[in-house]
């Protein structure tokens, strides 16, 4: 199928592993050019060089901390220098750390803000005049099936998330008439780095090992297992596509069927 994105441009950020790297890689198999950009120079250069290596097309790999508005700053001009637009926004981040509600000070709720809130907000705003101009953009922030289902000790993830998709609501209603649309995804269990290490934390409380912690969660999601990063680069990949262009303001849940409410 052709998603109508061939010679488009596409930034993705938190982009050298996980759901950030299979985002890009989705999108440049679809035919995009990619700015993309992680905290380690050395990792997201390597993702640069996979991605190019496969598909051929031109990748600006950038090194950038997303929870520093300068970074943010240095990441886009580079980015809008280079290409001289951008069609696709997809914002991903890090996940802050995982525990209860008196665990936390205001420090690590201001991290957490500033990791999952703002970079949705300042990539936003840096992207949204190319796209305003030329009548096309499809903004695409990274979730989690928290926003629908609150996830047992991720209070942080699960209370700032529910922000950003408040605020792609919003945001999604204000852009509309100029082209654009503005969607969530939010995945569920997909086999990442991010989501072992959320397996060890449950296995390190409950005493129980690994394996017994992903068997018996992978039980309670109806497809019997967890997804796939390329299952969700794909998903990615069709919000930012031409088939797309009628869905706007929509959290769309990656989960196997685990998250059961409206």
């Amino acid at each position: 199928m052709d998603l109508g994105l061939s010679g488009r441009v596409a930034w993705v950020t938190a982009a050298s592993k996980g759901l950030g790297y299979a985002s890009a890689l989705a999108l440049a198999r679809a035919g995009c050019d990619l700015a993309i950009c992680s905290r380690g120079e050395e990792a997201v250069t390597a993702a640069a060089d996979r991605i190019r290596a496969e598909t051929g097309r031109r990748v600006l790999a950038l090194a950038a901390d997303v929870t520093r508005k300068e970074d943010l700053e240095r990441f886009t001009s580079r980015a809008l220098a280079e290409y001289g637009r951008v069609d696709v926004l997809v914002s991903n981040t890090g996940g802050p750390p995982a525990g209860g509600f008196f665990d936390f000070d205001d420090d690590a709720w201001l991290n957490a803000f500033n990791l999952l809130l703002m970079p949705a907000v300042r990539l936003s705003r840096a992207a949204l005049p190319s796209m305003r101009e030329r009548g096309f953009g499809r903004i695409i922030y990274i979730t989690s099936s928290g926003v629908k289902q609150p996830i047992q000790n991720l209070i942080l993830s699960n209370s700032l998330r529910a922000a950003v998709t408040n605020m792609m609501k919003t945001l999604a209603t204000e852009v509309a008439p100029y082209g654009i649309t503005v969607n969530c995804v939010a995945p569920g269990r997909i086999h990442t780095d991010r989501v072992d290490q959320l397996d060890r934390g449950v296995a390190e409380r409950t005493g129980r090992t690994l394996e017994e912690v992903q068997q018996q969660t992978a039980a309670t999601i109806p497809m019997g297992r967890y997804g796939t990063p390329e299952e969700f680069g794909r998903a990615v990949a069709f919000l930012a596509s031409e088939a797309a262009s009628y869905i706007t303001g929509s959290a769309i849940q990656l989960d196997g069927g685990m998250v059961n409410s409206l």
